[in-house]
This record gives structure tokens, C-alpha cells and sequence, in this order.
């Protein structure tokens, strides 16, 4: 009885012991952010995309900036950061996704939005890209103006989620 217990607790303090000092962190935030890189600047996003929604460009840069605030250990500056990103809003449209039998009335439409982005990174120039990133979501109906706020967000959440992913995680 008392070799089990002294058994139980060495196997214990040794599985322990060897926890503790493995030097594998896994998580599921921070992505692979390189080790050098401590801030990042981010840059205001324009809209020019031939439907202009008003709040698009601050709700998206706000959004971009909350994401890699809340997801890794980068501090945000207003100029000459280790990472960059800008770019610009390159569409926004609401288009039929499915159409209404005996009718042409759209049953369920479609809100897409398309960010251009270019990302530099100068601890390692080689994980650059500029490429435009697209996001939909569906809806039924007629878009009413507070439901396209919200179907707006979750676009947004959508796209900041693959522009974090590509830039940090290698996604």
C-alpha cells in the first residue's frame, strides 16, 4: 500500500515536472507573429467602392484594430510599425441570391463586401502579400437599414478574421 502511494506520487511529480518544462506554448491566439515584431500600424481603410455604405470604413478599420488588439501582443502606433496594413474598401453590394418562384422578386439577396489589403511586415519581408479579400452573407427579404448594420458587422467580423489568419497565423 505504501509502494503504490510512493509510486503514485513520483509518477505524478515527475509527469509534473515534465509539463512544466516542455518548450512547446500552444494557444489560439497570437498566431505565429514573429519574435522581433512588437508593433503594428493600421492604417485608415477608404471606401471606393461604387456603393458607399457611410460607416463602412471606420466599422471596418475599427474592427481590423480590435481584432489584432484582442488576439495578439502587438502594440498599435500611428506610423512606422514593424507591420502595416492598408488599403482600401473595393466593393459593397447587395445583389439577388435566389429569386422568388411565379415572381421576379429576389427571395434572398446577398451583402458582399471586398477589402484590398496590403500588408508589410519588416521583420520578415518575405510574409508581404497585397491581395483583396471577399466575404458574403445571406439575407431574406428586404435589407431594412438595421439589418444591414448588423449583416455589415458580421461581413466585417468574417473579413478581419482572414486578414489576421493570412497575416499572423499562415492561414
Amino acid at each position: 500500500m505504501l509502494s503504490r502511494r510512493i509510486l503514485y506520487t513520483l509518477l505524478t511529480t515527475t509527469f509534473l515536472f515534465l509539463m512544466n518544462s516542455c518548450g512547446v506554448k500552444y494557444g489560439f491566439t497570437g498566431g505565429s507573429i514573429p519574435e522581433g515584431m512588437k508593433t503594428v500600424n493600421i492604417q485608415y481603410f477608404e471606401n471606393i467602392a461604387p456603393l458607399v455604405y457611410p460607416t463602412l470604413s471606420q466599422n471596418f478599420t475599427e474592427a481590423l484594430k480590435e481584432r489584432i488588439r484582442n488576439q495578439s501582443r502587438l502594440s498599435q502606433v500611428n506610423q512606422d510599425g514593424d507591420a502595416t496594413f492598408e488599403g482600401f474598401i473595393t466593393d459593397y453590394t447587395i445583389s439577388p441570391a435566389a429569386v422568388e418562384a411565379g415572381t421576379d422578386r429576389a427571395a434572398m439577396n446577398r451583402l458582399t463586401i471586398t477589402i484590398k489589403v496590403s500588408y508589410h511586415n519588416k521583420i520578415n519581408p518575405k510574409d508581404d502579400f497585397e491581395q483583396p479579400f471577399t466575404r458574403f452573407k445571406e439575407f431574406a427579404g428586404n435589407l431594412q437599414s438595421a439589418q444591414e448594420e448588423s449583416l455589415g458587422k458580421e461581413v466585417i467580423q468574417m473579413l478581419t478574421e482572414d486578414i489576421y489568419n493570412k497575416a499572423f497565423a499562415n492561414w
